[in-house]
């Protein structure tokens, strides 16, 4: 039900991102106050300090004073739904994509885009890694047929044109800049198996491997994924490497119940 009440707090929510001559007629003598102005400034101001606390590394690429100019459209364009403002910021990346003054830093919209899955990785839910020593102990058949899901605060992204994961990680950790930069596809995995979030690169076929158990599929059946993706890929190479990066949850206590039947 939509109180008189309820109608004034959306009314009253929404003047802090519009023109004062555009709010709501119940509103509008309000929003006209030099008070109220003072009041939308902080309120903005707070937005796009989250979003430049949210996407550290477009803000090194860029610089203060653009990112904060681009901030504040985003916000005006689409302010936050939730006062947890960690998680504000999911559409930056797609605002980006088609923000004219950021058309030639074409990389900038899949850097946004990394600083968001850190993000996730960041406020997942805690949970064990998947077992690598009980997986090896496995028969083939039972590996073929074991389904494991992603860790809760893993995520990962490939993208075709550009080096964006070379490019993020030069500005996230210094130490990990060269001589070079091939432009070229790359793919990014973000994990959290304990306390703290790290990230490695990874081949278009990981990222397929790791599409097909999110969507449930056996380790054979996500093997076939990743071998359409890259038909020269290491399987067993690349599982290896997924397992040490703590990229799939644990086992449940019964073994079975994570073994799809034929």
């Amino acid at each position: 039900m939509n109180t008189p009440r309820d109608q004034f707090q959306q009314a009253f929510a929404q003047a802090l991102f519009a023109p004062s001559e555009a709010a709501h007629p119940a509103v509008r003598a309000l929003a006209m106050q030099p008070a109220f102005a003072v009041y939308r400034n902080t309120v903005m101001k707070a937005c796009i300090d989250a979003l430049q606390a949210n996407f550290p590394t477009v803000a090194q690429l860029v610089g203060e004073e653009w990112f904060r100019a681009a901030a504040a459209l985003y916000v005006a364009a689409d302010p936050p739904s939730d006062g947890r403002l960690l998680h504000y910021g999911d559409g930056f990346p797609g605002f980006l994509r088609g923000f004219a003054p950021a058309a030639e830093l074409v990389y900038l919209p899949g850097v946004a885009q990394l600083d968001t899955l850190w993000r996730e990785a960041h406020a997942a839910p805690d949970a064990p890694a998947a077992d690598a020593a009980w997986i090896a102990r496995r028969t083939p058949e039972q590996m073929a047929a074991l389904a494991l899901a992603p860790h809760p605060a893993a995520r990962w992204a490939w993208f075709d044109e550009q080096p964006v994961y070379s490019i993020w990680e030069r500005h996230r950790r210094p130490s990990a800049v060269g001589d070079g930069l091939a432009w070229r596809g790359e793919g990014a995995l973000l994990t959290r198996p304990a306390d703290t979030v790290n990230w490695h690169g990874i081949t278009q076929s990981g990222c397929a491997f790791l599409d097909a158990c999110a969507s449930g599929a056996s380790l054979a059946e996500a093997a076939e994924h990743a071998l359409a993706a890259d038909p020269q890929a290491d399987i067993s190479a690349m599982f290896a490497a997924l397992l040490r990066a703590g990229a799939f949850a644990g086992t449940s206590a019964s073994p079975a119940s994570n073994e799809r039947a034929p």
